[in-house]
Parts: structure tokens; sequence; C-alpha cells
């Protein structure tokens, strides 16, 4: 692992691997350019170099065809989101919903369940009537702040997505959504000025956030008295299938099934939200990350489901055609998960469509046409 001084990095260079700071905390992945934010923050952390096993290479020019995006920073709305209004509302409901669950037992408030539960059903009607736009709704982004609220919809809805497509029993589901919504309920233990904390943690601090997953058991077992099932997802999730997690060290099929499922979905989520101490992945980023896993963290089943179900580029993605247009993934072919169905949003001779009445391509059939890279949607916005 090579050291590299922070004065020495400029605004858009890429690395060959993954850049680190202090040699454990993601600042960029591999083939993604750093941003003038990024080392704005570091520099105002006080951190004066950044590690990488890789090497730097040469920014590559934009495509002659790509238009520039009018305004830095400016946010491709998804027109999924535009096109179900109804659902998207759900998902912004669901949302509130938990955020004042989460408030009242972070306020040691009696609690009710029939929220909760509620939310369980609407996840899983809304997944079997149209999973792309939830998919959608977890990798668009548009809902800013409500922090592990939030998180917890995602982590339940992509658990969701697994555990039906391994053809899981209604009583099995309900309980993996139910687990999924509160396995970071514990985190509300945590002091807050360590959860959003940007440095390091000291060894006394990260002890405490090691401990979330048994504050989550408790909470679920005795305080809300749900089944031992629940609880134990959260009690479990951050076990790996090589047995170096936390807090047991468990291994392989010492882990329930259920938790090895949330594990899988709450690191994707992770990974494509926006954290106190990095910039979120794209979710052709994320997917790539999980690939890479190797039977360490995850078992490999749940993530072969897992991929399946996504896509090696995920519903909702914003991806670059080798013609220079540009377009979002609105279906996946899990047999053939490099070739997914788009619709284009800007085409090759840098026509714009707005309101989702771009051409939609089958590159399955399409064999002219295959995806160059995936792009940040938040590098463009919709006029």
């Amino acid at each position: 692992m090579k050291k590299l001084q922070l004065s020495s990095l400029v605004s858009g260079m890429k690395f060959t691997q993954d850049v680190f700071i202090d040699g454990k905390n993601l600042l960029v992945p591999a083939g993604i350019p750093i941003k003038q934010k990024d080392l704005d923050q570091l520099a105002k952390w006080g951190v004066t170099e950044v590690t990488t096993e890789g090497e730097a290479v040469k920014a590559e020019a934009p495509p002659a065809a790509a238009p520039a995006p009018e305004q830095e920073g400016s946010v491709l709305i998804l027109p999924a989101v535009q096109e179900n209004k109804e659902l998207y509302r759900l998902y912004t409901d669901m949302i509130d919903k938990l955020n004042v669950f989460f408030q009242q037992i972070a306020n040691e408030e009696e609690v009710q369940l029939k929220p909760i539960e509620a939310i369980v059903n609407a996840i899983l009607t809304a997944i079997r009537a149209s999973s792309n736009d939830m998919i959608g709704f977890v990798l668009g982004g548009e809902v800013s702040g409500y922090g592990m609220p939030k998180s917890s919809i995602n982590t339940a809805i992509l658990s969701a997505i697994i555990g039906i497509n391994m053809k899981m029993p209604n009583h099995k589901l309900y309980n993996l959504v139910l687990g999924a919504l509160l396995h970071d309920a514990g985190m509300l233990m945590v002091p807050e000025g360590i959860v959003k904390k940007t440095g390091n943690l000291s060894e006394e601090e990260a002890q405490k956030i090691k401990a979330h997953p048994v504050y989550s058991y408790r909470i679920i077992s005795r305080d809300l008295k749900l089944p031992d099932e629940v609880g134990t997802i959260a009690l479990q999730h951050h076990e790996r299938w090589d047995g170096e997690g936390y807090p047991r060290r468990l291994a392989g099929s010492q882990i329930e099934l259920l938790s090895r499922i949330v594990s899988v979905a709450d690191a994707f989520e992770a990974m494509v939200s926006e954290k106190p101490y990095r910039n979120s992945m794209i979710g052709y980023t994320a997917m790539k990350f999980l690939l890479s896993d190797n039977s360490r963290r995850f078992d490999p089943e749940v993530l072969h489901v897992f991929i399946k179900s996504m896509g090696i580029y995920p519903i909702g993605s914003v991806v670059l055609l080798n013609n220079a247009a540009i377009a979002r993934v609105t279906d996946v072919h899990p047999d053939a998960p490099l070739r997914p169905r788009v619709r284009i949003l800007i085409d090759e001779f840098g026509k714009e469509f707005r309101q989702d009445e771009g051409e939609e391509t089958d590159l399955l059939a399409e064999k002219t046409l295959f995806i160059a890279r995936a792009i940040d949607p938040k590098q463009y916005k919709e006029k």
C-alpha cells in the first residue's frame, strides 16, 4: 500500500485500485474520479495523505456527442419517479413513519407495532406490483436527509427482493422485512457524536459502534417483544461468511439465512448511499465490489440471487452506450446481466428526451449496442 500526499492530488484524478483514508476508510473506488469537494473535506479534517495499491490513470476525454452537464452537481430525476408518483409517495410516507417510530424508541416512549407492520405489508405489496420502481427509488437518492430511516427502508426493500427471488414462504418474508427494518435500531443507543463523526473513530468509539447489533437484538426481542427470529437478524447482520465478523464471529451456515440476506442488502445500500465520511457509489460500482467478495463477507448463494435479481447494472442506473448515447436501465435479463433493457435519455446526436419519451432498447437484441460505462446520475439533470 503506497502513500500519496494530499497536495499531489487534483480533482478528476483516477486510480487503478481503491483509494483509502488511513488505509481503512474508502475515499473513492477504482476508476472513479476524485472530486474537489473530497479534497477540500480531507484538508478540513487535517488529513495529509491517502493510500492505494493502484496507479494514477489518465483522465479520459468525454465522448464528443455526450453533452456536458449545464450545472455541476445537478441531479437527474429518474423518470421512474415521475411515472409512478403514487408509489413514490408511498415510499416517502414509509420513511416518515419509520422516522417517527425510531424517534419514539430513542426517547424511550411507548411504541405501537401497527405502523411497522403496515410498512412491512406495504413493502411486500409494492415490490410484487412494481419491483423495478422500488429499486429505482433506492438508487435514485431523491430523498435527502432521514439517515437511518431511509437506509432501513431501502435495506428492507432489497432484502424483500432477495427473499422473493429465493421463493421464501410468506411468513419468512414477513420476518425478513421486519428484521431488515429494525436491524440498525441499536444505533439509536450509540451517542450521536460517534454516529455522525467524519474522522477516524477511537478504539472505544469503534467498540460502541460494534455493540449496536446487541442493542438492536435487545430492543427487538425484549422491548418490542417480537419473535426471536426477527431479533436474530439484527444480532447477526454484521457476522461474516468467513467468521471474521461481529459480535460472535460466527461463520458460514452458523449465521441464520435471514441474517445473511440482510447482510448483503445492508452492504449494498450502504455503498450507494451518502455517508458522513464518503460519497455514495453508483450501483454498478457497488455491484463490482460485491462480485469481488470471494466468499469472505457474504453467503455466495445469497449474493448470486441478489446479482441475478438486480443485474450488474441495477435498474435505474444511468449508463453511457458505445454510440455515446446516455440511457437509463429499465429492466434486466438475469441470464445476461451485461445486456439490460434501457431507455434513451440523450441520443447519439445530443437530443434530450424529457418525460421518459426516449426509445426503449433491449441490448440483448441490439447486438451492435453495448454499455461502455456507468455514469453517476448526479452529474446530470433533466431540464
